[in-house]
């Protein structure tokens, strides 16, 4: 097992397929800087068969979970036939916007991914198209969630929370999932990347959501690293991911993968450690895990705790996944 200087172990991998996305979320990938943004060509991607490798060779590091994200994920070709090469012992995720969903859900379930966590960040259709820039409606995503449940994966719905947008959605998405085995979680509008305009006064606090709600109270997380704070409702789990009101970084197990093989050690991270080259020159499973341990061994990164003292410019998260 591998640690980095903060005693933080390696546990989490989050792999982007794809740069690309079929939204235009504005806390994501704004239209005006995105239409025009030149996307990474099919050989500066890496390949299924060079994910597995750099897959494989982090399970020797402690590696117990791979969540694939994107840009959108399901945009990739053969996605399915990827999640298949992947070692079974691993808990495998995918996080999505959930407009290709319906589609492949049972394709996905049976390829052996175990979870879906699906943005949703408004139930009505005029703040849903406002939110996500896009002419998609929430009902195609509510249709991928219920049949992602029908063919037996778990369900988490992400709801970004911005002021002045959607605050009617915490209490309207968390009342759309009573009843079901979903679990809703809310996440404070974050600082990720360069160009989605944020500013601390469109923050709603997690603190202030659960003011919005009834009834609500505290339950212990899963497991250490757990990015959400858990609470529970009556029968029904919510949780809140408070990267600005209340940083986890103390516990961040995630390394993050970009479409075009770097390694990135943090979400907000400015550059990345370049592993599509040392894959590319054959290097064995063993090359890659020393190469991984000791960029892992030397990280220190806890932006959110250091938030409004580091100057330098970050990635987009649809280059790096959420």
């Amino acid at each position: 097992m591998v640690t980095d200087t903060r005693n933080r172990p390696l546990r989490d991998l989050r792999i982007s397929l794809t740069d690309r996305c079929n939204m235009r979320c504005r806390y994501c990938m704004p239209r005006e800087h995105f239409d025009s943004h030149q996307f990474l060509a099919k050989k500066e991607i890496l390949s299924y068969e060079e994910l597995t490798t750099v897959v494989e060779s982090l399970i020797p590091l402690g590696l117990t979970k791979v969540r694939l994200t994107g840009g959108e994920p399901l945009l990739r070709k053969d996605v399915c036939s990827f999640i298949k090469m992947l070692p079974p012992q691993l808990d495998l995720a995918m996080t999505t916007n959930g407009i290709l969903l319906e589609k492949f859900a049972q394709d996905l379930a049976d390829a052996g991914l175990n979870r879906v966590t699906v943005s949703l960040d408004a139930l009505d259709v005029e703040t849903f198209q406002t939110m996500g820039d896009t002419n998609e409606k929430p009902e195609t995503v509510l249709r991928g969630i219920e049949a992602a449940r029908k063919a037996g994966l778990s369900v988490k719905v992400n709801t970004v929370i911005r002021a002045g947008y959607n605050e009617h959605s915490v209490q309207r998405v968390a009342e759309r999932f009573i009843g079901s085995d979903v679990v809703v979680r809310y996440i404070e509008f974050m600082d990720v990347g360069e160009t989605n305009s944020w500013n601390d006064d469109e923050v709603i606090t997690g603190e202030m959501m659960r003011k919005m709600l009834e009834n609500i109270k505290p339950i212990k997380a899963n497991h250490l690293g757990e990015v959400a704070n858990r609470y529970i409702r009556g029968t029904q789990e919510l949780g809140f991911i408070e990267s600005v009101s209340k940083p986890f970084c103390g516990e961040c197990n995630r390394a993050r993968i970009s479409a075009d093989g770097s390694l990135y050690t943090c979400l907000f991270a400015s550059k990345g450690n370049d592993l599509k080259t040392l894959i590319r020159m054959d290097a064995s499973k063993e090359q890659i895990s020393e190469a991984v341990r000791s960029i892992w061994s030397k990280r220190d990164d806890a932006y959110s705790l250091n938030r409004g003292t580091i100057d330098a410019e970050k990635v987009e998260m649809s280059f790096i996944g959420g």
